[in-house]
């Protein structure tokens, strides 16, 4: 059930969907790439992949 409305939220959503996967991937490209960042490269890391997960969630717990 979660799927199924997560997935019609997002189809609705374009840019909401667009924007939590851009999210969630700055995220694992900090953790991959951490070197090169800079200072408190998991934190920043982790900031974004939260953010994109936290954009998952969303639609769950919206109320209409």
């Amino acid at each position: 059930m979660y799927c199924k409305k997560l997935m019609q939220y997002l189809s609705k959503h374009p840019s909401f969907n667009a924007t939590i996967h851009l999210l969630f991937g700055i995220g694992a490209g900090i953790l991959i790439t951490y070197p090169i960042v800079g200072s408190h490269p998991l934190r920043w890391g982790l900031f974004f992949l939260g953010l994109g997960i936290l954009g998952h969630v969303y639609p769950y717990f919206r109320k209409k």
